[in-house]
């Protein structure tokens, strides 16, 4: 029996609005999800936002707002965006629901302390609010993160924290034994040298009259658990961690595990998440594949030089499924990639429009026009999607080398059409002509039926249109898939 598989995205922080690096990880998450479940997988994928935290606190203190209010509207956002991508997540984690999330944390909280990896102590060092982490001389450029172009704060607290440290080596040999795999291979040995630097202790909480926007400490109440173990707890805490629930028992502990993460954070996925669960006795993720950064016209995205991309303004103007097919197919999977809107329509017209558009809407035409809607079925359904390397790449996230593959196939049946000419063999009346006009469309046809199906988890609307529309009886011209920009 097939093992359960288990999905999850970073959660995006609740102080601001999406942007398309926020769209692209829960794409290619979707994608994943919804190509095991066309394989009759048992598959559940969660995604969600961080709702605590020192810059979400003094964001809503600078507008005059009640945080809850503020998270409230936030979260509602992100699932919209969610929404119009045609991303469908089985659960969305809030880390503000104390019902849901808070138990987790506070068991995986007591499960440290129970390992005696908790420690009390005073610090005196470099705080960076931007990134919620305490910087070393190392990390500046000239005084300032890298990141956030800010200077540090001087901070002296009494904090708790975490001893990695101890749990290092015993995450370096999972990861070089493929018990705990990193994807990219690039980024899998960027994690290693970040391991290899021994980094002992982590801050995990931060005193209340410094933070008070969080969840206490347990038996602590003048402490707030810092982002590392409130926030990385969502994953298992949507699957009812505290109780060890049915989902956790079926996703976490027995399926196979996926999580989709940005580069930015993969530091805090690969070191913090993983000591935390070693340290807890909780078994690791499987994998965790680190997506790159999308810049725009070749230039850093920033809200403050207006160097944007807003997802929603962008299916607005040219639908979800091309907006989907870009950032799958045009963003390179294991790297960093570049939008601009000419490369967009570049991309919507010859792939969508030019390839797979006017392949449905010769082929329908031509079976309704010269075969009278009538072809033989028999073949349809006895075929899996795409071929087994498409199957790979998709398996394996390499999502732009599938749909490579996927072009190729639309091209080579646009290339049978070309090369056999229906529209001749119609004007024929050798009986010869006429059956092979007949096997050359019932080919178009089968292939167009097995491209649909292997299209559907990266583009769900427009391979099941396809899909829908050969299904049919009697099958017509089909409307244009893509109208011409």
């Amino acid at each position: 029996m097939s093992k359960s598989i288990y999905i999850t995205t970073a959660i995006d922080y609740a102080n601001g609005t999406p942007h398309i690096g926020h769209a692209i990880e829960k794409v290619q998450a979707d994608v994943l999800a919804r190509f095991y479940k066309m394989q009759d997988r048992d598959v559940y994928f969660v995604t969600g936002t961080d709702e605590h935290g020192q810059k979400i606190f003094e964001k809503a203190e600078s507008q005059n707002r009640n945080v809850k209010e503020m998270v409230d509207e936030y979260a509602g956002i992100f699932q919209k965006m969610d929404e119009v991508l045609n991303v469908k997540f089985d659960d969305f984690i809030r880390t503000t629901d104390q019902k849901k999330h808070w138990p987790s944390v506070q068991k995986m909280w007591e499960k440290l302390v129970e390992a005696g990896d908790l420690k009390l102590d005073k610090y005196e060092g470099l705080y960076c609010v931007g990134c919620e982490e305490y910087k070393q001389e190392k990390d500046l450029v000239d005084g300032k993160c890298p990141l956030h172009d800010k200077s540090p704060e001087k901070v002296e607290e009494e904090n708790y924290f975490f001893n990695i440290g101890k749990y290092t080596d015993e995450i370096i040999k999972r990861i070089e034994n493929n018990e705990f795999v990193i994807i990219p291979e690039t980024r899998r040995n960027e994690v290693i040298n970040i391991l290899k630097e021994k980094q002992e202790f982590v801050s995990f909480s931060r005193p209340k009259e410094k933070l008070s926007w969080g969840i206490p400490v347990p038996n602590n109440p003048e402490h707030v658990m810092y982002v590392w173990c409130d926030a990385l707890t969502n994953y298992i805490s949507a699957l009812d961690y505290a109780n060890e629930g049915e989902k956790y028992k079926k996703y976490w502990k027995n399926g196979e595990i996926t999580q989709f993460i940005g580069k930015d954070i993969a530091r805090f996925h690969t070191l913090i998440w993983p000591a935390m669960l070693l340290a807890a006795g909780v078994k690791l993720p499987d994998r965790i594949f680190i997506h790159g950064f999308i810049s725009m016209n070749g230039k850093k995205l920033s809200k403050t030089t207006g160097n944007i991309i807003d997802p929603f303004e962008l299916v607005e103007k040219f639908g979800t499924d091309p907006v989907r097919y870009y950032l799958l197919k045009e963003i390179p999977a294991f790297g960093d990639g570049d939008y601009s809107e000419e490369r967009f329509r570049e991309v919507y017209q010859s792939d969508l429009a030019n390839g797979i558009g006017n392949l449905f809407s010769r082929v329908t035409n031509m079976v309704d026009q010269y075969l009278d809607g009538a072809v033989d079925m028999s073949d349809y359904h006895s075929r899996k999607s795409g071929n087994l390397e498409m199957n790979k790449y998709t398996e394996n996230l390499q999502y732009d080398k599938a749909l490579d593959i996927l072009m190729h196939k639309v091209s080579n049946v646009n290339k049978l059409i070309d090369d056999e000419k229906p529209w001749q063999l119609a004007k024929s009346e050798d009986r010869g002509d006429r059956e092979k006009l007949e096997k050359v469309l019932i080919e178009a046809v089968n292939d167009l039926y097995s491209i649909a199906k292997a299209l559907t988890p990266f583009l769900p609307t427009t391979g099941k249109t396809i899909i829908d529309h050969l299904a049919q009886d009697k099958i017509t011209k089909a409307e244009p898939l893509f109208p011409r920009l």
